[in-house]
């Protein structure tokens, strides 16, 4: 049994409504158009766990310009907002008590630091649960002014680190994974593509091919096998670690990941290439520059690698 960390999909909010609906009383529970707009709006701030692919837990969250939870930001969503307004953490009842919860939410705070977008973290809760989110990381403020049900609200937050902690610099100069062992080509697996991908997720974390680098890119069970003719002749340039990729047209194996550059553990983009199309930027090993592993369109919210261009740990 393995858990995945990764945002929820469009598809996924059936499930998530499910887990809200047994997690919390009716006269507290979102309901399926909420959670269509906070993943609409803010999907990258609407984090799942999956425990063998299927939906066990989530957050979701919207941004406000507030320093503090209002009643208004439950339902509204301010773009450029910074602060992230936690509107629920709920885990399927199969696995309640079992320490998911606390997982996920150190997860999702942990994916918000480094990101430098954000200042703090608010959320509301009942007296009980305040042991559970300290725990987190999170200060107890006091009673909130919002009413949302009949029982009472309570305030608490946590600051996001302004600036990163020491040495941080040094271990983002050192490689991800210096020594990757089990790195392996797609050309090396007898079944090729059908011995890497698992009920259409990348079975195993993508590498960056090159040996002397493997640094980890995307974590397993992110990326989406897609079969699809290849619309982006991306070989701008040659490299011998690098197949070369099908014609223009051609049916070509790729990993869709969605819907933000957060769901990668490295990666790096170029400036657009007017050969490509507009706004086309082509996507590469952060740490060694190799690539292009892959391409998206800036600012989108889909990223395309290349299934043969990057290295398995396998």
């Amino acid at each position: 049994m393995s858990t995945i960390f990764r945002t929820v999909p469009a598809e996924d909010l059936e499930s998530a409504l499910e887990i809200e609906l047994a997690g919390f009383p009716e006269d507290e529970a979102a309901t399926i158009d909420s959670f269509r707009l906070r993943q609409r709006v803010a999907p990258n701030l609407f984090l799942g766990a999956y425990i063998d692919n299927k939906l066990m837990g989530y957050v979701c969250s919207t941004l406000s310009s507030d320093t503090t939870l209002t009643h208004a930001s439950m339902s509204t969503h301010v773009p450029d907002g910074t602060s992230v307004c936690i509107h629920s953490v709920c885990v399927h009842p199969a696995v309640k008590r079992k320490g998911l919860g606390l997982s996920l939410l150190r997860e999702y705070v942990a994916r918000l630091g480094p990101l430098a977008l954000y200042e703090r973290v608010l959320l509301i809760t009942h007296a009980p649960l305040r042991a559970f989110y300290e725990k987190a990381g999170f200060e107890w403020i006091g009673p909130s002014a919002v009413h949302h049900g009949a029982l009472p609200w309570f305030e608490m937050h946590l600051e996001l680190p302004s600036t990163p902690p020491a040495g941080v610099y040094d271990a983002l100069q050192r490689p991800s994974n210096p020594n990757p062992t089990g790195a392996r080509a797609l050309a090396s697996f007898a079944n090729g593509i059908g011995d890497v991908a698992s009920e259409s997720r990348n079975k195993y974390d993508l590498l960056c091919p090159r040996a002397e680098c493997g640094s980890v890119l995307l974590k397993n069970g992110v990326g989406k096998l897609v079969e699809t003719p290849n619309t982006k002749q991306i070989d701008v340039s040659s490299h011998p670690l690098l197949p070369v990729l099908p014609a223009v047209d051609s049916a070509s194996h790729w990993w869709l990941v969605t819907p933000s550059p957060m769901e990668f553990e490295n990666i790096g983009f170029s400036r657009p290439v007017a050969a490509l199309g507009e706004n086309i930027t082509l996507l590469a090993c952060a740490e060694c520059d190799l690539g292009p592993l892959g391409w998206c369109q800036q600012g989108g919210s889909e990223f395309w690698v290349a299934c043969s261009r990057v290295a398995y740990r396998a």
